[in-house]
């Protein structure tokens, strides 16, 4: 997709605004398995240049859209340190069609496994599973892009459903599909054992969540206030329960009577009161319905009823697991706002996945450097250096302030 508008600030494009690429050097033997995908004889554009160029566009903000891209490939020094030729917009455009975005995952996973846990809660270190959390985001798309499904005709959009792992910080795997797309039927495809899904409440059917045992996994789900359920046993609260708001902690029968049998074992569900102090500061919140949807309210006192399959761990620690899915969102401004996927390089599925795995890949990367989560000021940092206004070593230094000594990365 281009814009024409945003291109505008790239016409005046000079070898010096692109400088430093030796930073990547480090990547490039993952990209070079890539060069002999789609090959033929008359191929100028390899998939590992395309990344690249992907890659170039992200740590780049002069770069604004696929022609500010093609531009740069005309520069002697991009086509040195990424080892590619002067390419052309439809070449650029034929590649988001030909390359297999698939091939990407395998490098994603690399990059996973080179990534250390962050300093959390002690406690979470005797978990046995992955603490991940699972939702979407639209991206908005243009009404010629006929399989993002939306709205309706002039509304289109596609989604991206995303893995992330909460302990790590780091997203561990993505799907594109149209905006429509039943975002648990996606989860249904890659559910896995031995991992503990964190979801909202858009995730709360019980056909799903015993998907989720039966394949040896847990989950922490947050249900509707008024979840019919039938009472087993209620557990007794410990003073760190009621500090984190926990109001009551039982073990139930999940569902109506038609339903019950739907979960094929007694759940524990677990009600967390809280108050948003953000109206202490002259914060007023938008009128919402109700948590058991009957009524609008402004009120910033609220109750999350939250079921788990984990029948071991403390109430007070499962509310702070559910709080850890957070992250996500944040992820999710990071990958929209910061990165500007916002903006489509692609039209197609297959190009817009692309553009996904890479942006992955620039997250991961900025993960194993910093050895903390990407973050706004750092990614600046990273910029500059790249349009030569910061040095290595004051990259490095600011790097090196992020840190805590037993965090680093290798």
């Amino acid at each position: 997709m281009n814009n024409t508008n945003n291109d505008i600030r790239s016409n005046e494009l000079k070898e010096n605004n692109i400088k430093k690429l030796s930073i990547l050097r480090s990547f490039k033997p993952l990209l070079k398995r890539l060069h002999s995908h789609a090959d033929c004889h008359n191929r100028k554009l390899h998939y590992d240049q395309y990344i690249s160029l992907i890659l170039l566009y992200f740590f780049n903000p002069t770069l604004t859209g696929l022609r500010s891209i093609q531009r740069a490939s005309t520069l002697k020094s991009v086509q040195s340190k990424l080892g590619i030729k002067r390419t052309s917009l439809g070449s650029m455009s034929e590649a988001s069609h030909v390359f297999d975005p698939q091939l990407l995952t395998p490098i994603i996973s690399e990059l996973i496994q080179d990534a250390n846990p962050l300093k959390f809660d002690n406690r979470f270190n005797k978990l046995k599973m992955t603490l991940v959390a699972v939702d979407g985001t639209l991206l908005k798309a243009l009404p010629k892009m006929l399989w993002a499904l939306w709205l309706d005709n002039d509304h289109r959009a596609a989604k991206m459903h995303l893995e992330f792992d909460l302990l790590k910080g780091i997203p561990l795997k993505a799907q594109v599909t149209e905006a429509n797309a039943s975002e648990t039927t996606q989860l249904e495809s890659t559910l896995s054992p031995g991992k503990l899904y964190c979801l909202d409440a858009g995730y709360r059917e019980y056909r799903l969540l015993d998907k989720i045992i039966r394949k040896k996994s847990s989950f922490v789900v947050r249900l509707q206030d008024n979840a019919s359920y039938k009472i087993i046993e209620e557990h007794q609260l410990s003073d760190a329960d009621r500090k984190t708001g926990v109001d009551f902690d039982r073990t139930v029968w999940l569902g109506s009577k038609q339903k019950r049998n739907t979960i094929s074992k007694p759940i524990r569900i677990i009600q967390i009161h809280y108050y948003d102090e953000r109206v202490l500061c002259g914060y007023k919140r938008k009128s919402r319905v109700s948590s058991k949807k009957t009524f609008r309210t402004r009120s910033p006192e609220h109750t999350l009823l939250i079921a788990t399959d984990l029948m071991d761990l403390p109430a007070e620690l499962i509310s702070i697991i559910y709080r850890y899915r957070w992250e996500i969102e944040i992820f999710f401004r990071w990958f929209k706002c910061i990165l500007g996927c916002r903006h489509l390089l692609a039209i197609s599925r297959n190009g817009l996945t692309i553009q996904v795995y890479c942006a992955l890949i620039v997250s991961l990367l900025i993960r194993l450097w910093t050895g903390r989560k990407p973050t706004k000021h750092t990614f600046e940092m990273i910029c500059l250096y790249f349009q030569g206004w910061a040095t290595l070593e004051e990259l490095i230094e600011h790097i090196e302030g992020l840190k805590p000594d037993n965090q680093k990365q290798q």
